[in-house]
Protein backbone atom coordinates (compact mmCIF):
# COMPACT_ATOMS: atom_id res chain seq x y z
CA UNK A 1 0.00 0.00 0.00
CA UNK A 2 1.79 3.00 -1.12
CA UNK A 3 2.05 5.55 1.82
CA UNK A 4 1.75 9.66 1.06
CA UNK A 5 4.90 11.24 2.67
CA UNK A 6 4.80 15.14 3.26
CA UNK A 7 7.77 16.68 2.13
CA UNK A 8 8.44 19.95 3.38
CA UNK A 9 9.04 22.44 0.68
CA UNK A 10 11.75 25.51 1.08
CA UNK A 11 12.35 28.76 -1.17
CA UNK A 12 15.41 29.63 -2.51
CA UNK A 13 16.09 32.16 -0.27
CA UNK A 14 15.98 29.92 2.52
CA UNK A 15 19.65 28.77 1.14
CA UNK A 16 21.01 32.17 0.72
CA UNK A 17 22.45 33.51 3.63
CA UNK A 18 21.67 37.20 2.86
CA UNK A 19 19.07 38.79 4.95
CA UNK A 20 18.89 41.95 2.93
CA UNK A 21 21.44 44.46 1.66
CA UNK A 22 21.36 47.94 2.90
CA UNK A 23 22.82 50.78 1.36
CA UNK A 24 25.68 48.63 -0.60
CA UNK A 25 26.16 46.61 3.28
CA UNK A 26 24.84 42.57 3.35
CA UNK A 27 23.36 41.98 6.23
CA UNK A 28 23.54 37.72 6.43
CA UNK A 29 21.20 36.04 8.53
CA UNK A 30 23.44 35.47 11.20
CA UNK A 31 24.00 39.44 12.29
CA UNK A 32 27.37 39.54 10.55
CA UNK A 33 27.80 42.31 7.99
CA UNK A 34 30.01 42.25 4.72
CA UNK A 35 31.09 44.91 2.26
CA UNK A 36 32.11 44.21 -1.14
CA UNK A 37 34.69 45.94 -2.98
CA UNK A 38 35.38 45.81 -6.65
CA UNK A 39 39.53 45.89 -7.60
CA UNK A 40 41.88 46.31 -10.48
CA UNK A 41 44.19 44.50 -11.68
CA UNK A 42 47.83 44.38 -12.53
CA UNK A 43 49.74 42.38 -15.21
CA UNK A 44 53.11 41.63 -13.84
CA UNK A 45 54.67 40.59 -17.35
CA UNK A 46 54.49 43.74 -18.17
CA UNK A 47 56.50 44.92 -15.25
CA UNK A 48 60.66 44.78 -14.45
CA UNK A 49 61.67 42.61 -12.29
CA UNK A 50 62.39 45.23 -9.68
CA UNK A 51 58.78 46.62 -9.92
CA UNK A 52 57.52 42.82 -9.60
CA UNK A 53 59.29 42.31 -6.54
CA UNK A 54 58.52 45.90 -5.19
CA UNK A 55 54.70 45.28 -5.63
CA UNK A 56 54.93 41.54 -4.01
CA UNK A 57 56.87 43.10 -1.31
CA UNK A 58 54.09 45.17 -0.85
CA UNK A 59 51.48 43.49 -0.67
CA UNK A 60 52.95 40.59 1.65
CA UNK A 61 53.67 43.63 3.93
CA UNK A 62 49.62 44.92 3.35
CA UNK A 63 48.67 41.16 4.39
CA UNK A 64 50.94 40.94 7.19
CA UNK A 65 49.46 44.38 8.74
CA UNK A 66 45.36 42.78 8.82
CA UNK A 67 44.13 42.75 11.83
CA UNK A 68 40.88 40.54 10.52
CA UNK A 69 40.02 38.30 7.51
CA UNK A 70 39.36 39.25 4.29
CA UNK A 71 38.30 36.96 1.49
CA UNK A 72 39.57 36.98 -2.01
CA UNK A 73 37.28 36.39 -4.80
CA UNK A 74 37.70 36.31 -8.68
CA UNK A 75 34.80 35.59 -11.25
CA UNK A 76 35.50 34.29 -14.37
CA UNK A 77 32.56 34.41 -16.98
CA UNK A 78 32.90 34.16 -20.48
CA UNK A 79 32.79 37.03 -22.54
CA UNK A 80 29.06 38.13 -23.41
CA UNK A 81 29.66 39.65 -27.08
CA UNK A 82 25.74 40.36 -27.58
CA UNK A 83 26.06 44.11 -26.45
CA UNK A 84 28.58 44.88 -29.07
CA UNK A 85 27.11 42.85 -31.56
CA UNK A 86 23.61 44.94 -31.58
CA UNK A 87 25.25 48.19 -31.59
CA UNK A 88 27.09 46.86 -34.87
CA UNK A 89 23.82 45.94 -36.11
CA UNK A 90 22.15 49.25 -35.11
CA UNK A 91 25.23 50.97 -37.07
CA UNK A 92 24.34 48.34 -39.91
CA UNK A 93 21.12 49.69 -40.43
CA UNK A 94 21.75 53.64 -40.31
CA UNK A 95 24.83 53.38 -42.89
CA UNK A 96 24.14 54.72 -46.00
CA UNK A 97 27.63 53.95 -47.93
CA UNK A 98 27.19 50.18 -49.53
CA UNK A 99 31.09 49.57 -49.09
CA UNK A 100 31.23 50.16 -45.26
CA UNK A 101 27.76 47.94 -45.36
CA UNK A 102 29.58 45.25 -46.48
CA UNK A 103 32.71 45.65 -44.14
CA UNK A 104 30.49 46.27 -40.86
CA UNK A 105 28.43 42.86 -41.82
CA UNK A 106 31.99 41.02 -42.18
CA UNK A 107 33.23 42.44 -39.47
CA UNK A 108 30.17 41.36 -37.33
CA UNK A 109 30.81 37.62 -38.86
CA UNK A 110 34.48 37.95 -38.05
CA UNK A 111 33.66 38.90 -34.76
CA UNK A 112 31.34 36.31 -34.04
CA UNK A 113 33.33 33.52 -35.53
CA UNK A 114 36.55 34.43 -33.38
CA UNK A 115 34.68 34.71 -30.02
CA UNK A 116 33.19 31.41 -30.67
CA UNK A 117 36.57 29.74 -31.47
CA UNK A 118 38.11 31.67 -28.42
CA UNK A 119 35.77 31.28 -25.71
CA UNK A 120 37.44 34.44 -24.70
CA UNK A 121 37.00 35.28 -20.67
CA UNK A 122 36.37 38.26 -18.67
CA UNK A 123 37.16 38.38 -15.41
CA UNK A 124 36.40 40.30 -12.07
CA UNK A 125 38.44 40.75 -8.81
CA UNK A 126 36.38 41.06 -5.34
CA UNK A 127 37.52 41.58 -1.96
CA UNK A 128 34.93 40.75 0.60
CA UNK A 129 35.33 42.61 4.18
CA UNK A 130 33.77 40.67 7.36
CA UNK A 131 32.60 42.09 10.13
CA UNK A 132 31.21 40.18 12.91
CA UNK A 133 29.46 42.17 16.02
CA UNK A 134 29.07 38.80 17.71
CA UNK A 135 32.44 37.35 17.39
CA UNK A 136 34.07 41.27 18.55
CA UNK A 137 31.96 40.08 21.81
CA UNK A 138 32.73 36.80 22.81
CA UNK A 139 36.38 37.87 22.19
CA UNK A 140 36.04 40.39 24.93
CA UNK A 141 37.48 39.23 28.71
CA UNK A 142 37.66 35.93 30.23
CA UNK A 143 33.31 35.20 30.14
CA UNK A 144 33.72 36.23 26.34
CA UNK A 145 36.64 33.68 25.78
CA UNK A 146 34.65 30.50 27.45
CA UNK A 147 31.13 32.38 25.81
CA UNK A 148 33.48 31.28 22.19
CA UNK A 149 33.38 27.70 22.87
CA UNK A 150 29.71 27.62 23.16
CA UNK A 151 27.61 26.26 20.72
CA UNK A 152 25.95 29.50 18.65
CA UNK A 153 21.83 29.86 18.52
CA UNK A 154 19.89 27.21 17.11
CA UNK A 155 19.89 28.12 13.23
CA UNK A 156 22.81 30.55 13.32
CA UNK A 157 20.08 33.69 13.73
CA UNK A 158 20.28 36.60 16.13
CA UNK A 159 18.11 37.49 18.98
CA UNK A 160 16.38 40.00 16.88
CA UNK A 161 17.03 42.56 13.97
CA UNK A 162 19.29 45.42 13.88
CA UNK A 163 18.56 49.24 15.09
CA UNK A 164 19.44 51.78 12.95
CA UNK A 165 21.50 52.97 15.26
CA UNK A 166 23.11 49.19 15.86
CA UNK A 167 23.55 49.29 12.15
CA UNK A 168 24.86 52.31 11.84
CA UNK A 169 27.54 51.49 14.51
CA UNK A 170 28.76 48.03 13.01
CA UNK A 171 28.90 50.05 9.22
CA UNK A 172 31.33 52.73 10.98
CA UNK A 173 33.63 49.81 12.10
CA UNK A 174 33.28 47.47 8.94
CA UNK A 175 33.75 51.66 6.94
CA UNK A 176 37.19 51.58 9.06
CA UNK A 177 38.10 47.93 7.96
CA UNK A 178 37.33 48.97 4.15
CA UNK A 179 39.59 51.95 4.53
CA UNK A 180 42.78 49.83 5.95
CA UNK A 181 42.15 47.71 2.68
CA UNK A 182 41.78 50.71 0.44
CA UNK A 183 45.39 52.08 1.83
CA UNK A 184 47.23 48.96 1.51
CA UNK A 185 46.24 47.99 -1.88
CA UNK A 186 46.64 51.40 -3.47
CA UNK A 187 50.79 50.83 -2.72
CA UNK A 188 50.29 48.18 -4.53
CA UNK A 189 49.05 49.92 -7.52
CA UNK A 190 45.48 47.98 -7.25
CA UNK A 191 42.45 50.96 -7.10
CA UNK A 192 39.31 49.48 -4.86
CA UNK A 193 35.92 50.90 -5.07
CA UNK A 194 32.94 49.86 -2.37
CA UNK A 195 30.06 48.12 -4.76
CA UNK A 196 26.29 49.66 -4.14
CA UNK A 197 23.03 48.02 -3.53
CA UNK A 198 22.20 47.46 -7.08
CA UNK A 199 25.57 46.38 -8.35
CA UNK A 200 25.77 43.70 -4.83
CA UNK A 201 22.19 42.70 -6.12
CA UNK A 202 23.21 42.18 -9.82
CA UNK A 203 26.76 40.18 -8.52
CA UNK A 204 24.95 37.67 -6.30
CA UNK A 205 21.76 37.52 -9.03
CA UNK A 206 24.40 36.41 -11.37
CA UNK A 207 26.43 34.22 -8.97
CA UNK A 208 23.19 32.07 -8.14
CA UNK A 209 22.37 32.02 -12.09
CA UNK A 210 25.46 31.33 -13.65
CA UNK A 211 23.60 29.56 -16.53
CA UNK A 212 21.95 33.02 -17.66
CA UNK A 213 23.80 35.53 -19.72
CA UNK A 214 23.50 39.05 -18.11
CA UNK A 215 25.15 42.29 -18.76
CA UNK A 216 28.41 42.53 -17.57
CA UNK A 217 28.97 44.65 -14.00
CA UNK A 218 29.54 48.48 -14.66
CA UNK A 219 31.12 49.93 -12.13
CA UNK A 220 33.23 52.90 -13.81
CA UNK A 221 34.57 54.67 -10.84
CA UNK A 222 37.75 52.64 -10.46
CA UNK A 223 40.69 54.53 -11.51
CA UNK A 224 42.92 53.46 -14.26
Amino acid sequence: MPTNTKVKSQSTQDFVPIKEVRDGTILLKDGSLRSLLMASSINLALKSQDEQQAIIAQFQNFLNSLEFTVQFFIESRELDIRPYIALLEERLTKELDDLLKIQIREYIVFIRDFTERAHIMTKNFFIVVPYDPALINRSKGVMGALSSLLPSRAGGGTSGPLTDEQFEQYRTQLEQRIAVIEQGLVRTGVRTVKLGTEEVIELFYKLFNPGELEKPLQVTQIAQ
